[in-house]
């Protein structure tokens, strides 16, 4: 049985949101956009519901651990921005 045509507009637009993000990944070793078709080529023959909703949980949940990833990292980048030590403010005397 073929998957449902809002399956498949599920797989694609997740497919989609994950090639963004793998744009600004930082490690460009990692080949996120490479790992990302191998593991989408892979899964392309699945025809059992339940396989296929398992597949789209864990690309889910890999969208949300990236975009978790890069939220630190803009975290990290404020957090050196500013001075540790509040005293050293010269606008708070």
């Amino acid at each position: 049985m073929m998957a449902s045509k809002a399956t498949r507009l599920r797989v694609i637009a997740l497919y989609k949101d994950l090639h963004r993000l793998g744009r600004e990944y930082p490690d460009p070793s990692y080949n996120f956009h490479g790992k990302l078709r191998g593991l989408f080529e892979k899964n392309k023959d699945l025809k059992d519901e339940e396989e296929i909703e398992k597949a789209i949980k864990l690309g889910e949940y890999i969208r949300n651990e990236t975009i978790a990833l890069y939220s630190l990292r803009k975290y990290r980048h404020l957090k050196r921005m500013y001075p540790k030590d509040s005293s050293s403010d010269p606008f708070l005397t």
